[in-house]
């Protein structure tokens, strides 16, 4: 399978690059120079034409591209950018898109300030920030794409991420916090699963370690992708105690 990385040399995609690279080949873009044996373009994913270009005879998409905190910039990447990726995705005929996003993409503050046991699949309502309202709408545009054309699209949650090696104590985690490696991990299974097993072509999941709360849920990772954390921060789950 022939895989394109958008946001190959961001924070998240050398982890990513490293979980796939034994099983897949790989074309990697970024709009920062990436230094790689595998397959490299220079892409602005607010750019039609690149991304165009970046995504011919692929297989599969997984976008990691994100800006935060400028407000054009943002719209420009995540949102434009998304719709880039799926109309190439819908003219080069690939069949696989993995997009990705923070959790308040879907559950902002309006449920988490006073609802436990979170679901990806909760009506959305998007948080407040540029972040979450540019992922948000970027979400929404790849959905639209799922229900116009042979385009199935696996969106993956994340928020918070740890190296797997950290056993620092007496520090409080937040509820969707992830190690690198796990995180990485999810986009293995997302190109493994069969398409037909999703339940539509458009699915949201929850990427994080098993953590002793009750605020969100990742069962659904787990139940249909087969997910299955290996890093779970006890230790640092707990304050420590005198």
């Amino acid at each position: 399978m022939k895989v394109l990385i958008l946001g190959a040399n961001g924070l998240l995609g050398p982890h990513v690059v490293k979980s796939l690279e034994p099983h897949y080949q790989l074309r990697l873009t970024d709009i920062k120079p990436t230094q790689t044996s595998h397959e490299s373009m220079s892409v602005d994913v607010s750019c039609l034409d690149e991304v165009m270009r970046a995504a011919e005879d692929m297989d599969a998409i997984i976008n990691c591209s994100v800006l935060r905190d400028d407000r054009q910039l943002a719209f420009d990447v995540s949102t434009r950018g998304c719709f880039n990726m799926m109309q190439a995705a819908a003219v080069h005929g690939i069949p696989r898109v993995i997009n990705t996003g923070p959790h308040w993409t879907v559950a902002g503050d309006s449920y988490t300030d006073y609802d436990f046991e979170l679901s990806p699949d909760v009506p959305p309502h998007t948080g407040t920030l540029l972040y979450a309202l540019t992922k948000g709408l970027g979400q929404e545009v790849c959905k639209v794409f799922t229900e116009n054309y042979d385009i199935y699209l696996l969106c993956y949650l994340f928020l918070s991420f740890r190296e797997h090696t950290d056993e620092s104590e007496g520090t409080d985690l937040n509820p969707f916090t992830v190690s690198w490696r796990d995180a990485a991990d999810a986009f293995r299974l997302g190109l493994e699963i069969n398409l037909d097993e999703l339940p539509s072509r458009c699915e949201v999941f929850n990427i994080f370690a098993d953590l002793p709360h009750q605020m969100f849920r990742n069962e659904k990772a787990k139940r249909i992708l087969g997910f299955a954390p290996e890093d779970n921060f006890e230790r640092m789950w707990h304050k420590k105690r005198k």
